[in-house]
């Protein structure tokens, strides 16, 4: 009887640290649990921004080939991510949405140093036609609108758009607007594709021509993000975890960013940002 009782309790263990582990998958895409397995020599586990999922996706198979490394993705909001890696301190790479995450990881002692891949760009994103003429910042304080954003404690878009409202001094009417805060971008992206809100801050790389249309932010009122990468300080595989910052970081890597939408890192229009 000990043995059934101690036998349903760890189960439910396993169970619990897999649901807390978040959205895995592995290089090809298709869905997998972060195992062990992410620990030995042939098998790395990245911790990614949901936002890149699309380039990851494609590079991880591309680095398995060249590499013979297996590669498996836990990807969420950053802020999510952060306090996983707190939690377990296993895997062996982390690529949020900004800097802005990374630092705070570093802080933790998480993470040392990093690589810069790509920006991401926060742009307006309205329903086709415009129907409600929003064409700047200051229109998402206007009365009556359906805002959607980010959430400011979990993402680097709504960290983003947090900062750009309080510089124009909109915050809470904009707040009065707001509809949804999602815990990642891509569900901010599903929200305007499927009509939810008027208008969302989303990044350049996640706009659907097909469902939305897209408004630039000035460079003056805008937070443009630089996307980082670096190996973890716990990870159990810190040969094959470098390689993988490097690959990304190459210029072979940046141009699968640049195929998703992602101007990359270091870039003349974007000189001012600092990382």
């Amino acid at each position: 009887m000990n043995y059934v009782r101690y036998g349903s309790v760890f189960a439910i263990l396993i169970v619990s640290l897999l649901f807390a582990a978040g959205c895995t998958s592995t290089g090809s895409g298709q869905s997998a649990a972060a195992t062990s397995s992410a620990g030995s020599p042939e098998s790395i586990l990245v911790y990614a921004g949901a936002g890149l999922q699309p380039p990851l996706e494609e590079i991880g198979p591309l680095f398995t080939e060249k590499t013979g490394i297996a590669v498996q993705y836990n990807y969420g909001g950053a802020g999510t991510l952060v306090s996983q890696m707190n939690l377990t301190r296993t895997g062996d790479v982390f690529m949020p949405g900004s800097t802005v995450e990374f630092r705070t990881a570093k802080s933790q002692g998480l993470v040392n140093d990093s690589k810069l891949v790509a920006y991401h760009v926060p742009v307006i994103v309205v329903q086709k036609g415009n129907p409600k003429d929003i064409t700047t910042l200051a229109d998402f304080a206007r009365p009556g609108l359906k805002i959607a954003l980010g959430d400011a404690n979990a993402t680097a878009i709504g960290k983003a758009g947090a900062k750009m409202f309080a510089a124009l001094n909109i915050s809470a009417a904009v707040e009065k607007n707001v509809v949804s805060r999602t815990p990642t971008i891509n569900e901010l992206t599903v929200i305007m594709q499927t009509g939810q809100a008027d208008a969302a801050i989303l990044t350049l790389d996640q706009y659907d021509a097909k469902t939305m249309d897209m408004i630039p932010i000035p460079l003056n009122q805008n937070v443009v993000l630089i996307t980082p990468i670096g190996a973890t300080t716990f990870t159990q595989n810190a040969t094959a975890a470098n390689e993988f910052v490097s690959f990304v970081a190459s210029d072979e890597g940046k141009a699968i960013f640049a195929e998703h939408g992602f101007p990359t890192y270091p870039n003349a229009t974007y000189a001012n940002v600092t990382p």
